[in-house]
């Protein structure tokens, strides 16, 4: 899910100590995203328009692996090779793999993929899931996947179109507007500091050398009674938000978010009723020209 955990947004004075997100918090909502979306992860993987079963795969900011075993799973004589700048990230990922029995399917590499990479083999299937916008020069990122691809490999490209959203337009929360107000603030936030989030990664591939043979969004809407984990999920994203507005979100507004970060209070995320994961997806399948 992430490429570097220093791009994790930063609050600021407003911030309380209890809601800023560090490295634990982080791998915590990876893992939840990964639990919650994870059907949808796999129809992305059953989409992707492979012309043979891939053998290596390499995972691009692999986080603690949710795409790393959706695509175990799915193709099931490949070996991964999952890349992560945060130790903590390949940490838990390597747990994971031993719990499953995959650890001889799956290495990790520590790289900064703005730093010079590593050697990653030739890989059938390249995976880039919420992680290129984090790069500072993904448009160097896509060429250096283009040459690290075997002729004829795929390149998927995964990312959200904004960051979730958990409570119905008509909430009546006490501050009417609140989630909206929250974004907008978020946004903001995101152009100075992710300016790549939410690119269209089709003319991008293109320029890159790639062909897109595809491209799919996903609309992601989960009630929230149906697994307990949605509400931990909502719980950690709304601190990690948190952390990125607490500077420009009105007084009002900030005391209304942390109520609803609050546990014990009865206006507590984890009390709603109406509580839901609504976004969207967007992949894009790119593949590099094969041999002549």
């Amino acid at each position: 899910m992430t490429h570097a955990s220093r791009h994790t947004a930063h609050g600021g004075g407003h911030s309380a100590p209890h809601h800023t997100p560090d490295a634990h918090d982080q791998a915590e909502m990876l893992d939840l995203d990964a639990e919650v979306l994870a059907q949808h992860t796999d129809s992305i993987t059953a989409w992707l328009p492979v012309k043979s079963e891939p053998r290596h795969i390499v995972d691009l900011g692999c986080g603690t692996g949710a795409g790393t075993f959706a695509l175990l799973a799915r193709f099931p004589e490949a070996e991964v090779t999952a890349v992560d700048v945060s130790p903590g990230h390949l940490h838990r990922l390597r747990e994971k793999a031993e719990a499953l029995g995959v650890t001889g399917r799956v290495r990790t590499v520590l790289a900064d993929l703005d730093a010079d990479w590593p050697v990653l083999g030739r890989p059938d299937l390249v995976w880039g899931s919420a992680s290129l916008h984090h790069m500072a020069d993904p448009d160097r990122a896509l060429s250096r996947v283009y040459d690290l691809l075997s002729p004829g490999g795929l390149f998927a490209v995964v990312e959200l179109a904004g960051f979730p959203r958990f409570l119905p337009d008509n909430a009546p929360e006490e501050r009417p507007g609140l989630e909206d107000r929250c974004h907008a603030a978020l946004a903001h936030h995101h152009t100075e500091h992710l300016p790549h989030r939410g690119a269209d990664w089709g003319p991008k591939l293109t320029a890159a050398g790639f062909t897109v043979e595809g491209e799919r969004s996903i609309t992601v809407n989960i009630d929230g009674s149906q697994t307990e984990s949605v509400g931990q999920y909502a719980l950690s994203s709304l601190k990690r938000l948190r952390s990125g507005v607490a500077d420009t979100l009105a007084a009002n507004d900030l005391s209304a978010l942390d109520q609803l970060l609050d546990t014990n209070s009865p206006r507590s995320i984890l009390r709603r009723s109406d509580l839901a994961v609504r976004t969207e997806r967007t992949v894009w399948a790119a593949r590099r020209a094969p041999t002549k």
